[in-house]
């Protein structure tokens, strides 16, 4: 575990340093674009803030190649070289976009090339923790192997989508930023955990890797991002930690049994491996599918931009920045910590945390329509 705060400390304290150096360029040479019609801020902003978190990252990894401790990581050197050279190209290509503004064709082009890119070294699902393993009377869960076309198909949708999916909700201050930290830190434990229960591997260990590089990254990015941001993450860092997410999540997912997390006559911690990877992703691949339906019914591009997607329509009912920020991250603690509880207590108790927790949400969420419609009702019987 120590080696792991070592590493997301090298890459929180790197990102902080070059999230200041970036902050001092970019207002000096002023390095950022003119204010959009769907930006919440009304200051210009750098948006460069991808790049330090990127430099934190590959920080972070150079010192914890020369750590022995992570030599299942890097047995395969390859692998590691591929995750980040695809999270250089996502990287160029966001601040290419930030500045150039690239058509939609271009930056898909490039996402799935980085895409391939993890799939020619190895870093793709081979298996998917569906099926049924019998041994006589008794059933579990169990793996179907992908056929090697298909699995590159599923590999490459799903880190395309994962990046998309985080792009398009960082719309409003340390939104990713934050949301990033709380769904990794539950991976991470995830990850650890299967390492010690199941067994080290370099595909928990390196999910492990990054899912603790990516959060000091994160966390070192935060102070410059809160409301009022100092510095934004850009196509650059919200590409970035969909790919790094994407990446971790399929090292794990294409790699484990769900058998060997059976517990008695209990399938839900057998089904983990395939529910987990949903519930830290949750609203950004719910906001996802709902801006690419609603634009496809408009007979629009499913990437063009526009001002409807589930933070826009937070502060449209009422809520404040930091709110609905706030809201945003409730939403991914209580489906994800609620997902991974199944691990470790009674599933009544699991159900109940998920259960009461999205209730507070919602009530929470909700709580300026009814407010409007208190005042809409008092307003309607007042006497004029």
């Amino acid at each position: 575990m120590i080696f792991y705060i070592i590493a997301a400390l090298i890459a929180a304290i790197v990102t902080a340093g070059f999230s200041w150096l970036i902050r001092r360029l970019g207002a000096k040479y002023r390095l950022y674009p003119s204010i959009r019609d769907r930006d919440v801020h009304s200051t210009p902003t750098p948006r460069l803030g991808g790049v330090a978190m990127f430099l934190g990252v590959l920080a972070a990894f150079a010192v914890a190649s020369q750590v022995s401790w992570f030599h299942l990581v890097f047995a395969r050197p390859g692998q590691v070289v591929a995750i980040l050279s695809a999270a250089l190209i996502i990287v160029l290509i966001g601040v290419a976009d930030d500045i150039w503004d690239l058509d939609w064709l271009t930056k898909l082009a490039g996402q799935i090339i980085a895409a391939g890119l993890l799939v020619w070294q190895g870093v793709q699902l081979v298996t998917v923790p569906v099926g049924v393993n019998s041994q006589g009377s008794q059933s579990s869960l169990g793996i179907t192997v992908v056929p090697p076309v298909l699995g590159l198909v599923l590999t490459v949708g799903a880190v395309v989508l994962v990046m998309n999916a985080v792009n398009f909700i960082d719309g409003l201050d340390g939104l990713v930023t934050g949301v990033a930290i709380i769904a990794n830190g539950v991976f991470f434990i995830y990850s650890y955990w299967l390492a010690r229960a199941v067994g080290e591997t370099e595909y928990f260990n390196l999910a492990s890797l990054i899912t603790a590089v990516l959060i000091g990254a994160c966390a070192g990015f935060l102070p410059f991002n809160w409301h009022p941001a100092k510095l934004f993450m850009g196509d650059a860092g919200a590409l970035l930690v969909g790919l790094l997410m994407a990446t971790s999540a399929i090292s794990v997912t294409g790699q484990i049994d769900p058998g060997s997390l059976q517990s008695g006559k209990l399938l839900v911690p057998a089904l983990i491996p395939i529910l987990l990877p949903f519930a830290i992703l949750l609203i950004p691949i719910l906001d996802f599918v709902l801006a690419v339906t609603r634009r496809m019914l408009a007979g629009k591009s499913p990437f063009s931009a526009d001002r409807k997607h589930l933070h826009h329509r937070l502060l449209d009912m009422g809520h404040s920045h930091l709110q609905a920020v706030l809201i945003f991250y409730s939403w991914t603690a209580v489906v994800a910590i609620g997902v991974l509880s199944f691990l470790f207590v009674p599933w009544v108790w699991s159900l109940a945390f998920i259960v009461v927790g999205l209730a507070i949400t919602t009530a929470v969420t909700l709580a300026p329509l009814g407010r409007s419609l208190r005042r809409a009702t008092a307003t309607k019987g007042s006497p004029s």
